[in-house]
């Protein structure tokens, strides 16, 4: 595997942290497709708890506390990430009931049961789909809500490239109706799933990434592992550039049964 090809999971932990915890977001999105992902989200109270799973610095995390009342916990990883999201909740006045801990995403500390919504954007590729709804879904009360992101495939026919690529960075990457069927499966009825606009990647992920690219190489400056970790993230823009009709970003929304 050539160095531009290597998938994320394949450099260390801290190198990317540390260049992410740089960037207001750690995967696509936007402010506006969290919002659409809430309005199938009923019941809703100020008595709600809450888990934003795989929270980064936190930028969705806050949309839903400014959208919604109760108590959410976000949970990562990565300490710096968490230390972040909690000054950002702090500078909105916020920390009363928006906290983040590290944590793991499959171990969490939530009581069987205890959560209204399970929320995670960019993240439960880490655990794969069908395996973080199968466990996320006994911390949520019945009725519960989840809702996540997960990269889909839009096509049965698709470019070898893409494909390998894929295949490499994140076997789990699936089909849109086939990942509806593992949701059912998983023990939730499909509320609702939209595809995530182009401009989540382009303009709200990837733009913002080549300043911190060059202030992150020049700090590395000799660094192996720092060029080839850039080299493969700018590779995976090119890749999202070139296949973008091929897949993205699908947010899911299940209730539990």
């Amino acid at each position: 595997m050539s160095d531009e090809n290597k998938s994320i999971h394949d450099f260390d932990f801290d190198l990317i942290c540390e260049y992410f915890s740089g960037l207001e977001r750690q995967g696509p999105g936007s402010p506006e497709m969290t919002l659409k992902a809430l309005s199938f989200v009923e019941n809703l109270t100020g008595e709600s708890s809450i888990a934003d799973i795989g929270c980064g610095t936190g930028g969705q995390t806050m949309v839903l506390a400014r959208h919604t009342g109760g108590h959410i916990t976000g949970i990562d990883l990565f300490p710096k990430f968490i230390d972040l999201f909690n000054t950002n909740a702090g500078k909105l006045n916020m920390q009363h009931r928006v906290k983040g801990i590290v944590g793991s995403m499959d171990n969490l500390p939530f009581r069987e049961e205890e959560l209204d919504l399970i929320w995670s954007e960019g993240a439960i590729y880490n655990i794969g789909f069908e395996r973080g709804l199968t466990y996320w879904k006994r911390f949520l009360k019945p009725g519960g809500f989840v809702a996540v992101t997960e990269v889909s495939w839009f096509s049965e026919n698709r470019p070898e490239e893409i494909t390998r690529f894929w295949m490499e960075a994140y076997p789990g990457i699936d089909t849109i109706s086939n990942q509806i069927a593992l949701m059912q499966k998983s023990g939730f009825t499909p509320v609702a799933h939209f595809i995530l606009p182009d401009s989540c990647w382009t303009e709200n992920f990837y733009a913002p990434q080549p300043e911190a690219q060059k202030a992150f190489l020049r700090k590395h400056e000799g660094n192996q592992a720092a060029i080839d970790f850039i080299a493969s993230e700018r590779h995976e823009e090119q890749l999202y550039s070139k296949y973008m009709e091929y897949y993205g970003y699908v947010f899911f929304i299940g209730r539990k049964v």
